[in-house]
């Protein structure tokens, strides 16, 4: 009961049964439930009232059914109010190549004939793109191993429906993007949260048996951090020998600065990793195109799960991305975001000085410490001042980076600069609260 309660299993103003009852449904003395509860409660984590009961001690928390967020809803439709979106990492503009894929599929569109449209697995020219890209990365991988998705969200989804039932374990990075951490509350899972990495693995697993794990390795949101081939390796084997799935999500991984080698997926190093990918942030939001890569068993088991949500996705979306995956590695999408990230961070320590932040290879967020404060309480004064920004808070299942604000840059050089006039107003007019931060857990955020 303690570790129950301690894991918040038991949460807050939870009533806990009679004496009686439990001696009885656990097959001991009452006497000895009498000495536990009294153990527990010298021990501050019970309170016991005559006409009330035994509860676990703390005020009770509000439900756990996620607030609605009219900033997160906003920040996926174009706004007309004038607030700048520093929340959804995603490109503001297709690039040309988008169109001219679009423009290259119209033949093959007027061929189609005797073909209902229906793809559960993705069609097979995007698969077979999308293999060779693993292929060329130093994992070799045929077409029967990927299952195309309408984005990374919907793989993360069907992942989740497929590997947790209510109550599984799942060890995930903390900070970690919090689309996933989402996705895996809705399923019913009780999340653990480990270092960025997922350093303490071998230890987690031996305790936590959890049902899968999830790592961002590549250019992490929102840390920016990238794992070590030497790291990759180490995890990548003990999920295997622990026969635990590993998420890897490689949505980041084209976002690597001018003159980065794009690291070897743990793909290449253990047979329990399932890969994920999407082109949101190298091409297009808009596009809808991710991807799962696993073992053929185990994507036939996705594909028919799939075909009960949507039967498949956009034929025309599918093959204009077959083109595009080729041509991921010229777009130089990595020394934009180079660019725009000097530009940031120039213009932040002119005008921010005191605002800390890592030092990138690559990727889209700037993961921002603030020096005083929270990150929940300025985002709602930084949104007075017509800028919204995503709270640490929500992206940290551990409760360890309230003083954290995630920031963008995936925005013209002209926004990024309008962007830090406002938050600097912002800052100088904020107040940090006097007492200590209520505890929130917003809405996903891309």
């Amino acid at each position: 009961m303690r570790a129950l309660i301690d894991d918040g299993e038991l949460p807050a103003g939870a009533l806990l049964p009679p004496d009686r009852t439990l001696a009885e449904a656990l097959a001991v003395g009452r006497t000895t439930v009498v000495a536990a509860y009294d153990l527990l409660r010298s021990e501050g984590r019970i309170v016991r009232r005559q006409g009330s009961g035994t509860r676990v001690a703390g005020t009770p928390v509000a439900s756990e059914e996620p607030p609605a967020d009219p900033i997160f809803l906003g920040s996926l439709e174009t706004r007309d109010d004038g607030v700048l979106l520093a929340i959804c990492a995603a490109p503001g503009e297709p690039p040309p190549e988008l169109a001219e894929a679009y423009t290259r599929i119209i033949p093959e569109l007027t061929a189609i004939s005797g073909d209902i449209g229906y793809y559960p697995y993705g069609h097979l020219a995007l698969r077979t793109a999308i293999a060779a890209r693993y292929t060329q990365y130093g994992v070799p991988t045929v077409a029967d191993q990927v299952l195309v998705t309408n984005g990374g969200q919907q793989a993360l989804s069907l992942l989740s429906h497929a590997l947790v039932s209510p109550g599984d374990q799942v060890l995930s990075e903390a900070p970690t993007f919090p689309g996933a951490l989402e996705v895996f509350r809705e399923q019913g899972a009780v999340l653990r949260g480990l270092p960025v990495g997922l350093d303490g693995f071998e230890s987690a697993v031996r305790v936590r048996r959890p049902a899968l794990a999830y790592v961002i390795p590549t250019y992490h949101n929102p840390t920016g951090a990238v794992l070590p081939r030497l790291d990759r390796q180490r995890l990548a084997r003990a999920a295997a020998a622990a026969d635990v799935p590993l998420i890897e999500d490689e949505v980041p991984a084209d976002l690597g600065f001018p003159g980065q080698d794009r690291p070897t997926p743990l793909a290449a190093y253990g047979s329990s990793v399932i890969s994920i990918g999407s082109l949101s942030k190298s091409i297009w939001g808009g596009l809808r195109i991710g991807w799962i890569r696993a073992a053929a068993p185990f994507i036939t088991r996705l594909a028919r799960l799939r075909a009960v949500h949507d039967l498949g996705g956009n034929v025309p979306a599918q093959l204009a991305a077959a083109h595009l995956v080729p041509l991921l590695d010229g777009l130089n999408v990595g020394a934009t975001l180079q660019s725009r990230h000097a530009h940031l961070t120039a213009l932040l320590a002119e005008h921010l000085p005191t605002w800390h932040y890592p030092t990138l290879t690559g990727g889209q967020v700037l993961w921002i410490r603030l020096p005083t404060g929270d990150g929940n309480s300025f985002a709602q004064t930084a949104l007075r001042h017509g800028i919204a920004v995503l709270p640490g808070a929500g992206l940290d299942l551990t409760g360890q980076s309230p003083h954290y604000i995630r920031l963008h840059f995936h925005t013209p050089e002209t926004t990024l600069t309008e962007s830090v006039t406002r938050l600097t107003a912002a800052w100088h007019a904020y107040k940090p609260p006097t007492t200590a931060p209520i505890p929130t857990r917003p809405a996903i955020a891309i």
